[in-house]
């Protein structure tokens, strides 16, 4: 993957830690190359000034021999402090010409009879420096300056070094700048992968708080977080405790609701019993439903209360094994078989009164309409479209089963194939119901025994 790639991914744009790290390295590398850019340009200068020192001494003492030669002493450029002068073709070299015409008068001996073209310099007074190349092309180091002697004759001096010391010393202090800056780019890389992660460290205990809430360990955010994000779980811990006081109100409604119609819908049934003729008959038939629509509404606000459950965890196999115990004991004329197969302890992310009222429901079914023989089984299965895990319980029998239209009715509110059992119809839609709030999935197929196979997959801790 290029970085063009890195940088428009969806990693780039999910990873917090990522985009902090590569902002951060990014701006240390531009950061550090501008840095050594500059330090080598300032030494670089510091440098240069430092020959053109030399070099203007040198000439210094070349415009006194001048001065001297003026008044009839032979101009000594043996005087000059740097040896290099005397050695041919050094790199140092010297030489002065008529200021008016050009003619070179005297040269250092360094020159070994090799012309330094020069040019002419601007007779302005001042000092020019400049880079040009010299014999056996050396890069020079040149000052030039035009001197007028005290009888008025104009001379043209011209110093000349070798840059190729200064180049040395350059290149030597970028190598120095280059290891130098490597090495505390690799501290400072470290540095950066600290401080993100330190940085975000908080982010994670409270992850981790807020997976201890779903998994039913704590009711709330616990934990001392930094002041930029402690709002945020300030304001988590307001919504699980709405959430469940909202739980709380609801089922209470529910509760409240369902005493307040069960006597005055018992009377009317009942009353309606008593009474002969197609009134009373129809008054009972319109009560039943009545009592099925309000069953119906009352579960309906349940669900939508449990719903806003957080933190709710129940063990599978408990569950099973109690249901299986109340299931014996009310079947036990018919001496059901209910077998269970657990391979581990499977814990997933429901009520208990929820997992009850599933199990218990399909079960009972089971119970009902299969032929004594029951068997429970769970495994673990992960999503391919969400990722997320599952423990799938299967709950077959050995009944006459369903076909592939009385599987799809089966799940409708209300509606009864066996009419010659009792019950409201209500069992599986209210299983598909609970299975479906929870993120869970419901299929009936057939079974190895015979009858029916229900499959309920709920979501795993």
């Amino acid at each position: 993957m290029g970085w063009r790639d890195l940088f428009h991914s969806a990693t780039w744009k999910r990873s917090l830690a990522l985009r902090m790290t590569l902002v951060a390295i990014v701006w240390s590398v531009v950061a550090l190359a501008i840095s050594g850019v500059i330090l080598v340009g300032l030494f670089r200068d510091s440098a240069e000034r430092h020959l053109d020192d030399r070099l203007k001494t040198s000439l210094d003492g070349l415009a006194g021999s001048l001065v001297a030669a003026q008044r009839g002493s032979p101009l000594e450029g043996d005087s000059l402090a740097e040896p290099e002068f005397k050695l041919p073709l050094s790199g140092w070299y010297w030489l002065v010409k008529d200021g008016r015409t050009g003619i070179v008068l005297w040269s250092s001996d360094s020159l070994y009879g090799d012309a330094l073209d020069v040019g002419n310099t601007p007779a302005d007074g001042e000092i020019h420096a400049r880079y040009l190349e010299g014999p056996g092309g050396v890069q020079l180091r040149v000052i030039s300056q035009v001197i007028t002697a005290p009888a008025g004759t104009g001379y043209d001096v011209t110093v000349a070094g070798n840059a190729a010391q200064l180049n040395a010393e350059v290149m030597t202090f970028r190598q120095s700048v280059f290891v130098t800056f490597a090495v505390f780019a690799i501290g400072l890389l470290a540095a950066i992968f600290f401080q993100v992660r330190t940085g975000l460290r908080p982010l994670s205990r409270m992850r981790a708080a807020l997976a201890d809430v779903r998994n039913g360990e704590s009711d709330r955010l616990t934990g001392d977080f930094p002041i930029e994000i402690n709002p945020l779980a300030q304001e988590m811990n307001a919504l699980i405790e709405a959430n469940l006081k909202a739980v709380e109100r609801a089922r209470a409604n529910a509760g409240n609701l369902a005493h307040a119609l069960k006597t005055p819908l018992s009377v009317i049934i009942n009353e309606s019993r008593t009474e002969k003729g197609p009134f009373a008959q129809k008054v009972l038939e319109q009560a039943a439903t009545m009592r099925v629509r309000i069953n119906d509404a009352l579960e309906q606000a349940r669900l939508a209360a449990e719903r806003r459950v957080l933190g709710a965890v129940s063990d599978v196999g408990s569950s099973l094994k109690g249901i299986a115990r109340v299931l014996k004991r009310a079947y036990a004329d018919r001496e059901i078989d209910i077998e269970i197969v657990m391979p581990k302890e499977m814990r997933v992310r429901v009520e208990r009164s929820d997992l009850d009222e599933i199990l218990g429901n399909v079960l009972d079914n089971a119970c009902k309409f299969g032929n004594g023989r029951l068997r429970v089984s769970m495994e673990e299965s992960r999503s391919s479209q969400t990722g997320r895990d599952f423990v799938i319980v299967s709950v077959e029998d050995n009944g006459r089963g369903l076909t592939e239209a009385d599987r799809k009715t089966a799940l409708q509110r209300g509606r009864r194939l066996d009419e010659s059992v009792p019950g409201s119809g209500l069992g599986l839609s209210i299983v598909h119901d609970l299975v479906e709030i929870y993120g869970g999935t419901l299929d009936l197929g057939e079974s190895a025994l015979g009858g029916l196979a229900v499959r309920i997959g709920l979501p795993s801790v």
